[in-house]
């Protein structure tokens, strides 16, 4: 093992570690040839469609299993092996004499590149389309689906990336931690992972040179992989994951500093199964309820009475508790046929969010009418949320179409930089304001936030980010308005604890990050919180504000 591999660095998840042997996920199997069929194009063809439904069940069917956020994405990978333009293409190249085998990864491979190109989050699902054929591929010829490797021993996971298929579905005792070469803090292998407790590093180039059965010491927590750890540097991490351990057991009840000073914590969810485990693992309410997962796939909006029902389903898992809403986030890479516009040159910087939905009122209008039909027959304390908000007039408007559909609280989600500059402006025009990092740190850099290649970028510890946020901070309490925090870096136990500092009234994050926040946040008061966050403000760089933060961390917190 060269030299160069001995400390290898990426993006952690978590604050988890983990010692163990390498096992290196295989190599994908060969493309199929483009050879001229032996059959019918009505067996081919239905060779085809046979194997796309048994993928798409057998991925629900994990999901299910899976539970969470896990059963969202597994359905959404189920819904492109059953998308009804896919399923033309395979048939069209069936037709012209190819088998089902190369129709079906011809047809996703196109798809990909139309994907790929869109960059964001489809972007990010171009690689996805990969796991669904080979899975259907596997179905035509007979063979196991791919998958982690077994292994008699537990080990590390060594990957390019993981199938959320495979990233929902790992068994916990075996794999220790995972390691990827690709993706990014949000990609779905890092959403997954946070869920899911995994201890993990994502976006770690170097980890390709890494050799089977080599020990390595994966630090989430910092963002390295180690390779062959000394005895003392294994007992250390030990110790601190004993430490973790006994810290998340010892943790409970509402959010607050040291002094007493209140910090609800919320849950981030997307449907009923990720909200019902909220609830179990102790969440004050939900922070962001995304709600795209009812749209995303359709032809045309779903009606007033199928989102209420949805909606009352979710919001029954926390009486007397608050439940923020964000209505429909469309456009850019989540594109719908119903609203959005087609064939943007950059949709990520076109007609997205609250622009799109403006642009056809009525599907918010309904949306909104679904919502306060839901709470009304609920005990939970519902808000909702606009998008994509960029002006002050954005956010008015927001308001008062909500107030005027009977939700009486209604905000803004602070995602792009001119909301925040301009937030002695905006912060007024709404009921409150909830900061999506993820979006924020994006637009900040001009990096795209699932693309490996600019990972390093999307760092909400960077001072540039802090700064914005910091400006969101004053205007909510100069304006009495409360400053939430709904993207990943509340899930992080020291940021979360500069957020704070710089304003922030409640943090919303995945719900298996709650217990450590909680514990965290326990150990400081607000004026640390203050100094803390005065402290990363200054930092010249996301490295430099996080190390800073870490060495003025109080030895006696609280004292």
């Amino acid at each position: 093992m060269g030299a160069t591999l001995e400390l290898i660095r990426g993006v952690g998840i978590g604050r988890g570690t983990a010692v163990g042997p390498v096992v290196r996920m295989p190599d994908p199997v060969a493309d199929p040839v483009d050879r001229p069929s032996t059959l019918t194009p009505d067996d081919e063809r239905a060779r085809a469609e046979e194997a796309l439904s048994a993928t798409a069940a057998r991925l629900r069917a994990r999901g299910q299993v899976a539970g969470g956020t896990a059963a969202e994405v597994l359905d959404a990978l189920a819904m492109m092996a059953e998308d009804p333009s896919l399923a033309d293409d395979v048939r069209t190249r069936i037709a012209d004499g190819a088998t089902a085998e190369y129709a079906i990864h011809a047809a996703m491979r196109s798809f990909r590149d139309v994907l790929a190109a869109m960059g964001g989050y489809l972007g990010e699902r171009a690689g996805d389309l990969d796991d669904v054929a080979r899975r259907a591929i596997a179905q035509l010829q007979g063979l196991p689906e791919p998958g982690v490797p077994q292994s008699s021993t537990p080990f590390i996971l060594v990957a390019r990336d993981l199938a959320p298929a495979d990233t929902a579905t790992l068994d916990l005792d075996s794999v220790l931690a995972l390691v990827t070469t690709d993706g990014g803090p949000t990609s779905h292998t890092a959403i997954l992972a946070r869920e899911k407790g995994i201890t993990a590093v994502v976006g770690a180039s170097a980890a390709a040179e890494l050799a089977d059965g080599a020990t390595v010491l994966v630090d989430a927590e910092n963002g390295t992989v180690e390779v062959n750890p000394d005895a003392e540097r294994i007992a250390l991490a030990q110790q601190r994951t004993a430490t973790l351990a006994a810290i998340r057991s010892a943790s409970s009840g509402p959010g607050r500093l040291a002094d007493g000073h209140a910090v609800p914590l919320l849950a981030n969810v997307g449907s009923v199964d990720s909200a019902r485990e909220a609830a179990a693992r102790g969440a004050e309410g939900v922070g962001l309820f995304r709600t795209e997962v009812l749209f995303l796939g359709a032809e045309k909006a779903p009606s007033v009475d199928e989102q209420a029902d949805t909606y009352r389903a979710v919001f029954a898992e926390f009486p007397g508790q608050k439940v923020v809403v964000r209505v429909l986030d469309a456009g850019a890479d989540k594109p719908l046929a119903f609203l959005t516009d087609q064939g943007e040159e950059n949709p990520a910087l076109g007609r997205r969010g609250l622009r799109a939905l403006q642009a056809h009122e009525q599907v918010l209008r309904d949306q909104l009418t679904a919502l306060a039909t839901a709470a009304a027959a609920s005990d939970a304390e519902v808000q909702v949320m606009a998008p994509m908000v960029s002006t002050a007039e954005e956010a008015a408007y927001f308001r008062a179409i909500a107030h005027e559909s009977s939700i009486s609280t209604a905000g803004v989600m602070v995602e792009v930089p001119s909301a925040a500059i301009l937030a002695d402006h905006v912060v007024p025009e709404a009921d409150f304001v909830s900061i999506g990092t993820n979006d924020l740190t994006q637009y900040v850099f001009a990096a795209d936030r699932l693309l490996g290649t600019v990972a390093h970028l999307q760092d909400p510890w960077h001072p540039a980010v802090l700064r914005l946020i910091e400006s969101v901070g004053r205007a909510g309490a100069a304006n009495g308005v409360p400053v939430g925090i709904c993207g990943e870096a509340a899930a992080d136990p020291l940021l979360a604890v500069v957020l704070v500092g710089l304003g922030a009234t409640t943090l919303s994050m995945s719900s298996t990050s709650i217990a450590d926040v909680r514990a965290e946040l326990a150990q400081h008061t607000l004026d640390d919180a203050q100094r803390l966050a005065a402290i990363a403000v200054a930092a010249p760089s996301a490295e430099a504000a996080r190390r800073a933060v870490t060495d003025a961390r109080p030895l006696n917190p609280s004292s």
